[in-house]
């Protein structure tokens, strides 16, 4: 088996797959016609995925979100862009390596692409800060779309985060106030804004680079104030009850696009983009594209506005 991640909730389609491989076994050393049985297993693990991944709760799709074998932020730069080239440095402390950024080409359309970047291994991640940025992180965002901005470049913004830098260094440095001169900055910038959660979407970390014109969510993702299991250990002094709290949180895409907070939600490959992230690569990128040809066909003093009262809308409530 190419993904050996399974989750417990995925227990009968490894079995199911598990008896496939060794049916095939049995084929191929041609003992025995096994082609009809082959083509039965086949299809029952077609239907126990489409079974399992139709009823999926809360907590589960958070799993799927945080898959080791997810596509991060570098792997989609790399397959839908061409001509990619790295920015660094925020100008003021240092390069946050939990953000990526630069200037790239999309079927030719020059484009700025900013995300959180995750790490595959420990030094990786240590690196990466598990995807956590600090201060410096959102700056440097913040510097590469002023400087699309400057060129007249729309901006495409991929979030993967479990939330912003915790530590006290990156309060003493202004983590808060950082976050906050973001969502500012965002909400008049010029040139068209889409922002795609490809992972977890975890509080003021996500909303850093969260505020565009079109705020997209991919199938399997999940987008809150608060993790599952931050706010199980809030609420019941511990984290046992997270599953729980992802259900109370409504943090699916389905969720979010039912509450008007999202604007769309890109299908990913049956279980998730780690099943087939070719798929996952070709859906973003035609969303991508789909969303700034609309985009650029208006006037950007409109799409500030249409950008503002989008978000001045949320949690509003008219009795």
């Amino acid at each position: 088996m190419a993904n050996t991640n399974w989750f417990d909730f995925e227990k009968d389609i490894v079995a199911l797959i598990e008896q496939l491989e060794k049916t095939k076994e049995t084929h191929e050393k041609g003992k025995l016609d096994m082609s009809d049985m082959i083509a039965s297993l086949e299809q029952k693990i077609q239907e126990a995925k489409e079974h399992t991944y139709s009823q999926l709760t809360g907590w589960q799709k958070v799993q799927i979100s945080r898959h080791p074998n997810r596509p991060y932020s570098l792997d989609y730069i790399e397959n839908i862009a061409t001509n990619f080239t790295e920015l660094h440095g925020d100008r003021h402390v240092k390069d946050d390596k939990a953000i990526v950024g630069g200037f790239a080409q999309i079927d030719g359309k020059p484009v700025m692409i900013i995300g959180q970047q995750k790490g595959r291994n420990t030094k990786e991640r240590q690196l990466r800060n598990f995807g956590m940025p600090n201060p410096e992180g959102y700056r440097k965002a913040l510097r590469l779309m002023k400087l699309a901005e400057k060129f007249n470049v729309p901006v495409v913004t991929l979030i993967d985060t479990p939330g912003a830098s915790p530590g006290l260094e990156a309060e003493e440095r202004g983590q808060g106030e950082a976050i906050a001169k973001n969502l500012m900055e965002m909400s008049v910038l010029r040139v068209p804004v889409i922002c795609i959660v490809i992972g977890e979407g975890a509080s003021g970390g996500a909303l850093g680079i969260g505020v565009g014109d079109k705020v997209l969510m991919m199938q399997y993702t999940w987008y809150s104030v608060i993790s599952p299991e931050s706010c199980s250990s809030i609420l019941w002094r511990t984290w046992d009850k997270k599953e729980i709290a992802a259900d109370a949180l409504k943090l699916s895409a389905n969720d979010m696009m039912g509450n008007g907070l999202v604007d769309g939600i890109i299908p990913e490959p049956l279980g998730g983009a780690h099943h087939d992230p070719e798929v996952a690569y070709t859906n973003i990128k035609e969303a991508i594209l789909r969303e700034l040809t609309a985009l650029e066909k208006m006037d950007a003093d409109d799409r500030i506005m249409k950008r503002i009262e989008k978000f001045s809308g949320m949690g509003v409530v008219v009795e």
